[in-house]
Parts: C-alpha cells; sequence; structure tokens
C-alpha cells in the first residue's frame, strides 16, 4: 500500500476549507497561552501544584473548541491544526496537554455517533469554554481495555454506573465525565454526563513520577443516574476500523514532541546563562565549546524531525478523518493513517526520552541542582511513553510494509 500523501486543504467533517482567518488566531493564541505555561511549569511540578488557574485560561482562550464542525457553530479545525495547537501546549506544560487528549478524541467520538441531541448538548457546552475528561482504564482484567464498570437499567428509570476507573487524565479539571462500561448486553458503551452528578467521586491520588499535574487520579461511580440520551453506543473495533484511534495517538505524538522542545529550550537556556566550560576546551564560553554546540544540535535535530514527521502524519489522519465523515472511506485510508502515525510515535517518543536525559551534558553538575527541576522534562516522557509501549508499533510496520497484513483495527497505533 502507497502512503503517498495527497494534498488538502478540506476541514474533516465535508464541510467548506477552513480558511486562515479561522486557524491562525488559535494558532497564535495557543502559542501565547503554551509560553505563559512554561513559565510556571517546573514550580508546578516540584511542588505538586495541579494547574487549576492555568485550565481555566485554557477554557477561556478557545482553544478546546477547535475540532467542533463549522455546521456546529466551531472553527473546525483540521488535525494539522489541532496537532499544533496540542504541540505548543505540550512546549509549555506536558501536563496540561495531555489533560485535553481526551477531550479531543471524545469530541471525534461525540461527532461520529452521538445522537443529535448529544451532539447539540456537548458542542454548545464546548464552544463554551467546557473541558471533557475521560474515566475509561481499569486495574485489573487479563488484557489492557478490559472493562469491568457496568451500566444497568434503574428499576426507577434510566440506568445506573458502577465502577472504578484509574488514570481518568484532567478529572479534576473537568465539566463533563466521558466513561465507558459494559451494558447488560456485554457491549460496550460510553456515557457522557456532568462530573458534579451525585454519586462520582474524584480522587487526586496519581503519584507517578512524571506528569505529575495531569490529574490523572482514581473515578469511583456509586449508582450513577444516567438517561438514555447521555449514551453512546458505537460500534466495536471489530465492526468498524475508522480514524480515532490514529487520531488519539496523534496528539501523543504531538506531546512528546512538545517535551522533546522544552528540553531544547532549556539546554539553550543553560548554555547561554549558566554555562562553563573546561580549560581544556579552548574557549571562554560555553556556548562556544564544540561538544556544547554539538548537544545543542542534537537536541534541536532530534525534536526538529519530531515535528516534521507529527505535521506528515498529520497529513494521513485528516485525509482519514475527511473521508470518514463524507462517507468516502476505504480501510486503506485508515491503515495508513495508523502505519503514519505509529512511526511518528517512534520518533517522538525517542526524542523526547533523548532529549530529557542529554540536555544534562550542556550543564553538567550544576543542572542536576533539584531547584532547577531539569529532570522532570524525562520524568514526564518516560511516564508519558510508558503508557503506550512502542514495541509493538515496531512490530505492526514492519508486518504491513514485509507482509501486507493491517494492523488489528482494536489497536490504537
Amino acid at each position: 500500500m502507497s502512503l503517498r500523501l495527497a494534498a488538502s486543504t478540506d476541514n474533516s467533517d465535508g464541510d467548506a476549507t477552513v480558511p486562515a482567518s479561522k486557524s491562525a488566531p488559535l494558532l497564535i493564541e495557543a502559542t501565547r497561552l503554551g509560553k505563559v505555561l512554561a513559565a510556571g511549569a517546573s514550580a508546578r511540578d516540584l511542588e505538586r501544584r495541579l494547574p487549576h488557574e492555568e485550565v481555566a485560561a485554557l477554557k477561556a482562550s478557545g482553544l478546546l473548541a477547535a475540532r467542533i464542525p463549522v455546521k456546529h457553530g466551531g472553527p473546525g479545525l483540521d488535525w494539522l491544526d489541532t496537532s499544533r495547537i496540542v504541540l505548543a501546549l505540550s512546549r509549555g506544560d506536558p501536563n496540561i496537554a495531555q489533560s485535553i487528549q481526551p477531550h479531543l478524541t471524545i469530541l471525534e467520538q461525540v461527532a461520529a455517533d452521538g445522537s443529535d441531541l448529544l451532539q447539540h448538548r456537548i458542542f454548545t457546552s464546548v464552544l463554551a469554554g467546557k473541558l471533557i475528561a475521560n474515566a475509561a482504564a481499569e486495574r485489573g482484567g487479563a488484557f489492557y481495555g478490559d472493562i469491568a464498570t457496568r451500566l444497568t437499567a434503574d428499576p426507577k428509570g434510566g440506568f445506573r454506573l458502577d465502577g472504578r476507573k484509574y488514570y481518568s487524565t484532567g478529572s479534576l479539571f473537568a465539566d463533563t465525565l466521558y466513561v465507558t462500561a459494559l451494558n447488560e448486553a456485554g457491549k460496550v458503551v460510553a456515557v457522557l454526563f456532568p462530573r458534579d452528578r451525585e454519586g462520582v467521586t474524584i480522587l487526586d491520588d496519581w503519584n507517578g513520577l512524571g506528569q505529575r499535574t495531569s490529574a490523572s487520579g482514581t473515578v469511583e461511580l456509586a449508582a450513577v443516574r444516567v438517561s438514555e440520551d447521555e449514551i453512546i453506543r458505537p460500534p466495536s473495533p471489530t465492526e468498524r476500523r475508522w480514524h480515532v484511534q490514529a487520531a488519539a495517538q496523534l496528539i501523543h505524538v504531538a506531546i512528546d514532541s512538545g517535551i522533546a522542545l522544552a528540553a531544547l529550550d532549556d539546554a539553550i537556556h543553560l548554555a547561554r546563562n549558566r554555562g562553563r566550560t573546561l580549560r581544556e576546551s579552548g574557549v571562554e564560553r560555553a556556548v562556544d565549546d564544540p561538544y556544547v554546540l554539538q548537544t545543542i544540535g542534537e537536541l534541536s535535530a532530534a525534536a526538529s524531525g519530531a515535528v516534521a514527521i507529527l505535521e506528515r502524519s498529520a497529513g494521513f489522519v485528516d485525509r482519514a478523518a475527511r473521508a470518514f465523515f463524507t462517507g468516502t472511506a476505504t480501510g486503506a485510508d485508515f491503515v495508513a493513517a495508523s502505519i503514519a502515525v505509529a512511526e511518528a510515535k517512534i520518533v517522538s517518543t525517542e526524542a523526547a526520552l533523548r532529549n530529557g536525559e542529554k540536555l544534562f551534558l550542556v550543564a553538567n553538575a550544576s543542572g542536576t541542582d533539584r531547584a532547577l527541576n531539569l529532570d522532570r522534562h524525562w520524568r514526564n516522557a518516560r511516564t508519558h511513553t510508558t503508557h503506550d509501549p512502542i514495541a509493538y508499533k515496531f512490530k505492526f510496520i514492519g508486518d504491513f510494509l514485509l507482509n501486507g497484513r493491517a494492523p488489528p483495527s482494536s489497536v490504537k497505533i
């Protein structure tokens, strides 16, 4: 299968081409806000202080509505510009960028599978600055993705939701929760409802070594009342291959690429302001030391490579998304997006980890001062990338290229 990308500027829901007048202000705002987030990111990590004020600013920015289709009153940005927004936010603080990853993919499912009523309610709330967070992952079970949470009929009418979710990224910042569960027929369903509903308890118990302020704690659900119009019953992965798995991974690529850029930013600052050199170097300033120059060059090349492949893979996701929403998709569109994003995830993972470690070559021992908190870049990268091991991405890419076998449709590759 060819992975050549056909150039297109159409947005993914089949509406008119998104004009620069809509995308440019949001990209400018993302860059501005990313710089604001960067100013306090280290202190928030050291103190493990959740960024409630910063997330409030993000909600007010209009960035959360980037993917809402034009026909629903949104800007209808494509995945390329959406990934650039996430990249800018992650460069500032990857915790905050990660906290909106579920939000963006959930909006895609609402657009695809939500009823007219649910779409109107969710899109209207997001346009007003509301954030959606997921409560999907669970501990236990034989495999990743096993679900014990149950949605059952309530004798009083409607349904009730019972279960316990972990790694509920952004849940403490959310206005709406997205919960996956098994219904009485054993089918996976999704439910969207206000986070302050009776029976919902959100615990601030995330204790990872990195991404410490992403609010990825526990959500407890005890007889939470749910109405029919809050439920999405999507096709199973075996019944439908589509672009959302690749889109979800694209956001992770943007987050990791942002970490790589943030490490480069700090390395440059260190070399200019704190760097010292050896007498044997033959130069007086760290910025003239050939080994410092080499390190900065390596960090820059790794970060730039990650950003370049992020943008390349976003084009494949856009083509698949557009084909899905216009009803013109073939399985090849979705497979091509999955493979392209898998390649990008490998590159961005390695760039984030490498840059988070190699920046210390610029500052030497002084860079290990805890007050500088430079290890947060590696900790963030290592924590973020462990939930999604790249080993299987190598496998699926190789199997596709050598044997023509598409990755399983249930795999978020």
